[in-house]
């Protein structure tokens, strides 16, 4: 019988995202479910047309191929692709952003685990570190990250009601509290689960408050801006000092090449190449020189504002509108959707929780993800959390169309 470490009961113990990627890898596999709760990006045609076009260029150069293939990068990421990105980023944004200032990592979950227990956990002289997160709910590949336990703060939002069925978080800056044990700030921004936009006056604002406070502020934009811009709304891109802005190209249409970027400060950037080398050795780069090209050109920029960004939009509009006309009669509330490709649906006076919802739903062919889940570090006890699902709209029209129906259905029996 083996016998596991603290940390190998950890990473083997249920987890929100290892029910979420099992749920979905199961259902791709099979192909008889409707997904409506995993991040998998859509199939944009153009986007998969120019990466081909890429890929092509790629296998057709010997010593392209030969880099692509046969040659280690270094720790902190391809420098080609570092190089044009900071180029692109002073050329666009004005950032004082080096190549020294950017760091690659195996995707954007690898970077936050990195990150999170360089900046968190257990100090070498036993004080405890955790990140604050200003407002949950939060991502639900963030809660399972620290090696330790008790390793979120959470803080919970005042809600804004908007109209009859729409609604809106909104950081409660009366309620954080910063002491000594808070390592560092995170938000996502659009925020998974619910396309929150947080305004830019409350992302200044917390970045003001990290600053205060000597920790960093984390912004996951792995939906967001510069690229792959899923934002339906007025939102500027911010990087300033203290600021670790993290991005991907998961969204941009490349889930399988697996490419994280942290854009922070020398000094952090190098800690995150050092931790890359004795986990990974060297990152892959398969991401980075595949995008090199749009990304000097700034063509990544200019795809994901008249592609990439319109092609969620209407499939929000027209998920929204199913919503409204399946769900008509019955109590229920949505977040504004101001990006990503989720919408997060309220179900005030539940009679089930959500989790048990989930279990009939995918009793029925169609897969959501429980809302309890993306709660980290808040505590126990607040019936909001039990009344929410997330619903992914990311995939082919006619099964979300289907998916809805489900859903539907099934709520409308719970409220004979």
């Amino acid at each position: 019988m083996v016998t596991l470490s603290a940390f190998g009961e950890k990473l083997s113990s249920g987890s929100g995202i290892l029910s979420l990627m099992d749920d979905l890898g199961n259902a791709l596999a099979r192909g008889d479910t409707i997904m409506m709760g995993g991040g998998n990006p859509g199939t944009i045609p153009l986007i998969q047309e120019r990466m081909a076009q890429r890929l092509q260029g790629l296998t057709e150069d010997a010593t392209a191929l030969r880099r692509l293939l046969g040659v280690y990068d270094p720790p902190k990421g391809n420098r080609e692709f570092c190089q044009v990105l900071a180029d692109l980023l002073r050329r666009e944004y004005g950032w004082d952003v080096h190549e020294e200032n950017i760091c690659l990592t195996n995707g954007s979950q690898s970077a936050f685990f990195l990150l999170f227990n360089l900046l968190a956990g257990t100090t070498s002289d036993g004080h405890k570190r955790k990140i604050l997160l200003p407002m949950a709910p939060e991502y639900i590949g963030y809660a399972d990250l620290g090696l330790v336990e008790d390793f979120f703060v959470s803080v919970r939002p005042r809600i804004e009601m908007i109209d009859e069925h729409f609604f809106k978080y909104r950081v409660d800056f009366d309620k954080i509290v910063i002491t000594d044990e808070i390592g560092a700030i995170c938000v996502s921004r659009p925020t998974n689960p619910t396309g929150n936009v947080l305004t830019d006056e409350e992302v200044i604002k917390l970045a003001r408050l990290a600053r205060e406070h000597g920790i960093p502020f984390i912004i996951d934009s792995a939906y967001g801006l510069p690229f792959p811009a899923m934002v339906y709304t007025d939102a500027t891109p911010i990087w300033q000092e203290g600021v670790v802005l993290c991005m991907s190209l998961s969204k941009f249409g490349l889930p399988a090449v697996r490419t994280g970027i942290i854009i922070a400060d020398r000094k952090l950037v190098h800690l995150v190449a050092g931790a890359n080398a004795v986990v990974n050795l060297a990152t892959s780069s398969f991401g980075a020189m595949l995008t090199a090209d749009i990304v000097r050109s700034g063509e990544i920029i200019q795809l994901s504002r008249e592609v990439i960004r319109p092609f969620y939009k209407d499939k929000m509009e027209q998920t929204l509108a199913w919503i409204h006309e399946r769900l008509a009669g019955l109590q229920y509330k949505i977040h504004v959707p101001e990006g990503a490709m989720f919408l997060w649906l309220w179900l005030p006076g539940l009679p089930i929780s959500a989790r048990e919802l989930y279990q009939r739903l995918k009793a029925r062919g169609v897969i959501v993800v429980s809302g309890d889940y993306f709660f980290p570090g808040l505590p126990v006890g607040w019936q909001h959390t039990k009344e929410c699902l997330r619903l992914t709209y990311s995939q082919d029209a006619s099964d979300i169309e289907r998916g809805i129906a489900l859903i539907a259905e099934e709520l409308h029996a719970l409220s004979a």
